[in-house]
């Protein structure tokens, strides 16, 4: 029983000064974007017994050895770094990690992201687990194979229907070779099995047509889909055109059931944009439910001024008769959640 306590006497210190940290740090009533100012490019949190962890994409980068850098607060706006989330599956030093993303099923935590293959320009979506919401995750050695067995297919997105049924939506190359269309990634859906692979039965939600998402002279970037239901009706939002581009931003399709058809993918960001010399590249985002219980919050990133940092951000979500639309992103002090 000694023992025990002196294994677990570190951890539950740290805990305990987290806690009086984020009490100390909550008195604030305001805040202002970011919330989090080091590098965190594709946020993704979850909300688990009162606290939130946050994962971002962490390329090559490790922290004690592991990947994805992992946050925690109580607020959604004092963040404290924890280091890595997972362990790497492969001890080879090149592969790179984007896009984890976090949820919770039966009792296991689940993080899908996508990693690097042997050849270049290859891709594939992955899930690690843990019985933790921090870690540490370890992978499953299972890829998640893209039905047209596509070789590059990255920003995985898990979502549950209220029967039960989970969904995985993800970003692929499209050749869009229709009229009207341009060729680039897109967004598909499958539907889950055991969480841990797909059913082989994947249909396109939103291809590549307007021309505010050409991140080139003909070719498209969709990517980093989040899905939301309200109302009865199912809202994929995704981001659009070049990370690095001042017309990145969020738009968003709908559907009456998850594997669609979707319709009304608009000529714009209309979900979320940037502003001219304030905030520029905001997108792949998140949604999260603040400490109230029931207000949503988007979670993203936007570039800093140098644009040497993707920060975390995050700003209300706003229900219209058009679908979700994000309050911001804002640069000026706001209500705390």
């Amino acid at each position: 029983m000694v023992r025990m306590f002196k294994r677990l006497a570190p951890a539950l210190a740290a805990t305990a000064l987290f806690y009086v940290a984020q009490a100390g740090l909550a008195a604030p009533e305001t805040y202002t974007n970011p919330v989090y100012a080091d590098d965190m490019p594709d946020p993704s949190v979850i909300r688990y017994e009162g606290v939130y962890y946050a994962f971002g994409t962490s390329g090559r980068g490790r922290v004690n050895g592991r990947i994805f850098t992992l946050l925690r607060s109580t607020n959604l706006v004092n963040w404290q770094r924890l280091g890595g989330a997972m362990i790497p599956p492969t001890p080879d030093p090149y592969r790179q990690y984007w896009a984890p993303e976090i949820t919770y099923a039966d009792g296991k935590f689940y993080l899908y992201y996508a990693m690097s293959g042997s050849e270049p320009g290859h891709f594939e979506n992955r899930v690690a687990t843990s019985s933790t919401p921090a870690g540490p995750y370890t992978d499953t050695g299972n890829v998640l194979v893209d039905c047209a067995t596509n070789s590059y297919t990255i920003d995985p997105f898990p979502f549950r229907d209220d029967d039960g049924q989970w969904y995985f939506y993800y970003s692929c190359e499209l050749t869009n070779v229709e009229p009207g269309l341009h060729p680039g990634t897109g967004i598909k859906v499958d539907r889950l099995v055991g969480m841990i692979r797909l059913a082989g039965d994947c249909h396109v939600v939103v291809k590549g047509r307007y021309k505010w998402t050409l991140a080139g002279k003909n070719w498209n970037v969709l990517e980093g889909p989040c899905v939301l239901k309200h109302g009865g009706r199912y809202y994929c939002i995704y981001s659009g055109n070049g990370y690095k581009s001042l017309h990145y931003g969020l738009d968003c399709v709908v559907a009456d059931q998850p594997l669609g058809p979707y319709t009304g993918q608009g000529d714009s960001a209309r979900v979320l944009h940037d502003v001219s010399g304030k905030v520029r590249g905001p997108g792949h985002n998140d949604v999260v439910v603040g400490p109230d219980g029931h207000t949503q919050y988007f979670v993203y990133h936007a570039w800093n001024p140098d644009m040497t940092k993707r920060q975390m951000c995050i700003d209300k979500l706003i229900w219209t008769s058009d679908g979700p639309r994000c309050d911001g992103p804002t640069f000026t002090p706001q209500p705390v959640p």
